[in-house]
C-alpha cells in the first residue's frame, strides 16, 4: 500500500514540475518571442479591422510592407500598427495617389482601391469638398515633408503608413520609426475565425 501511495506521490509532482515548465516556457516565449495583439482603430482598413487578434513575432527582420506593431512616438507607452513602406536608403514620394520608390511606380497590392473611393466621398461629403479634389493619399516627398525632411529614409529607420491613408497617424506625422521602436512583425491573424489569415 504504501509504494503505491510513493507512486502516485511521484507521479503528482512529476506532473506539478512538467506543469510548472510549461507555464514558465509559455510565459519566456510570449515575452521574448510571440506577442498577441489587439487591433484598436481603423487606420489599418481594410487589411486589418478593429478588433481583429492577431500573433507577430519579436526579433523578425523587417521587410518593406511588412505590418509591424511599434512604440507609438507621440503616445509614450501606446503601441500603433502600420505597414512598413520605406526601407533605410530609400526614396519615397507620392504623386495622384501612387507610390514611386527609389524613383520608380510601385505598386500596393494591399490598398482597397474600392473602399479608398468610398473614403474619399465620405470625406468629401463631411468636408463640403470636391471629390476628385481629394487623394487617398496625399502628395508629399519625404525630402521636404515637414516631419521628414530627409532625401532618404535614415538608416536604422522605418517609413510607416496606415493602409486607411485619410486617417492614419504614421510617418507623416510623427516622422521615422527608429528599428529599435519596431516591437513585433505581424505573422497571423488568428480572430474572427472566418478571417484567419498568414502575413
Amino acid at each position: 500500500m504504501k509504494e503505491k501511495n510513493s507512486g502516485w506521490g511521484r507521479t503528482l509532482i512529476e506532473f506539478v514540475v512538467m506543469l510548472v515548465v510549461v507555464i514558465v516556457a509559455v510565459q519566456l516565449l510570449v515575452k521574448f518571442v510571440v506577442s498577441k495583439d489587439i487591433v484598436s482603430g481603423p487606420s489599418m482598413q481594410t487589411t486589418l479591422e478593429n478588433g481583429d487578434r492577431l500573433y507577430s513575432l519579436r526579433h523578425k527582420q523587417v521587410k518593406r510592407d511588412d505590418i509591424v506593431v511599434i512604440d507609438a512616438p507621440d503616445d509614450p507607452g501606446a503601441l500603433y500598427i502600420k505597414r512598413v513602406i520605406g526601407m533605410p536608403g530609400d526614396t519615397i514620394r507620392f504623386k495622384n495617389d501612387v507610390l514611386y520608390l527609389n524613383g520608380k511606380r510601385t505598386a500596393e497590392p494591399y490598398l482597397d482601391r474600392a473602399f479608398a473611393k468610398k473614403e474619399i466621398a465620405s470625406y468629401a461629403t463631411k468636408e463640403g469638398m470636391d471629390p476628385s479634389s481629394i487623394k487617398f493619399t496625399i502628395n508629399f516627398n519625404i525630402a521636404t515633408w515637414p516631419s521628414t525632411k530627409s532625401k532618404t529614409v535614415p538608416k536604422d529607420s522605418y517609413f510607416v503608413m496606415g493602409d486607411n491613408r485619410l486617417i492614419s497617424k504614421d510617418s507623416r506625422s510623427f516622422g521615422f520609426v527608429k528599428k529599435n521602436k519596431v516591437q513585433s512583425v505581424v505573422v497571423w491573424r488568428y480572430w474572427p475565425l472566418n478571417q484567419m489569415k498568414i502575413f
